[in-house]
């Protein structure tokens, strides 16, 4: 907007509610801070980046700001479809979202009636409301739980680039009419998007004591012992809570009691229901990098076992 510097544009996206943070100048991808913990919705920490960093880009931390954000993308150059979507008239991620929309009977219409940004790379932003009760995270075309070809989701764990931000190959600008709302994400799409059920914390531990016949008593305990400690972990403790439980059962699979899959599949299942209890999940990547760490550090260092043999 003509006249608009820019810190009025995180101003403008927290007065909405969203929690922004700085990204350095001309980045989407370079954060000036620790955006997972410190994008907020207060102006005047805002104002306080913005002094720091006049000439900052903004990112919009979706999570909190209960947002879904899809990305719809344009091919690179030479970039062909895969063979799902090579088909006529898809050519990009707004034709591959008008097919699914088709696909389940929706009107694509809709899609339109929401906030839009378009992006610095000729795509666009289509906000929508996060649908209350249900944890989304990010998605990336069609891996996994995604939408498809050159559509991508930013949800919990993720950040979008706020409109009014430049990039040496563009700018990002909303296209709505002043005023367009935030309209709730389509049914159809948080079907698609719905992650599979998660365990609950006794779930996991319930599947534990008979799982392997030939481990110890004293090694179950300790696997069980463990998980319930890192399922029933509160947000903020969960990663350290992780990082200790997997050492400690890495020095036991140091002692050969215990096997370091099956460790790494039963803390991966209890800091999931760690996350779906506390209604803010770990990302995946952070989940395996912590257990992997931690295992590496107990398997260097095994710890001394007093387990009773039986014998008088």
């Amino acid at each position: 907007m003509p006249g608009f510097a820019p810190v009025d544009y995180p101003l403008a996206a927290a007065r909405r509610g969203w929690h922004v943070f700085p990204l350095a100048p001309g980045s989407k991808n370079r954060p000036l801070v620790k955006w997972s913990r410190a994008a907020t919705a207060d102006p005047g920490q805002v104002r306080a980046w913005w002094h720091r960093w006049p000439t900052a880009n903004y990112g919009v931390a979706t999570g909190p700001s209960r947002l879904v954000v899809v990305d719809l993308d344009t091919p690179d150059p030479g970039e062909q479809p895969p063979e799902r979507w090579d088909r006529p008239g898809i050519t990009d991620g707004a034709d591959v979202l008008a097919a699914l929309a088709e696909q389940a009977g929706a009107d694509s219409g809709e899609l339109l009636g929401t906030f839009t940004v378009a992006t610095a790379s000729g795509g666009a932003h289509l906000y929508f409301a996060a649908p209350p009760g249900l944890q989304l995270g990010n998605t990336a075309g069609d891996r996994g739980r995604g939408l498809g070809w050159l559509v991508d989701t930013r949800a919990a764990g993720g950040y979008v680039v706020g409109p009014g931000s430049a990039t040496p190959t563009g700018a990002y600008k909303a296209t709505s009419p002043p005023g367009t709302p935030v309209v709730a994400l389509p049914g159809w799409i948080a079907d698609r998007l719905k992650p599979p059920p998660t365990a609950t914390a006794d779930a996991v531990l319930a599947d534990i004591a008979g799982a392997d016949r030939r481990r110890t008593a004293y090694a179950t305990a300790a696997l069980r012992g463990e998980a319930a400690k890192v399922a029933r972990a509160a947000p903020g403790q969960r990663n350290t809570s992780l990082y200790v439980a997997a050492v400690s059962l890495g020095q036991l699979a140091a002692k050969g009691l215990l096997e370091t899959g099956e460790i790494t599949a039963v803390l991966t299942r209890a800091a999931q229901a760690a996350g779906a209890a506390g209604g803010d999940p770990d990302p995946p990547r952070q989940i395996a990098a912590t257990i992997r760490s931690g295992l590496n550090k107990g398997l260097r260092v095994p710890r001394r076992t007093r387990e009773r043999t039986g014998a008088a």
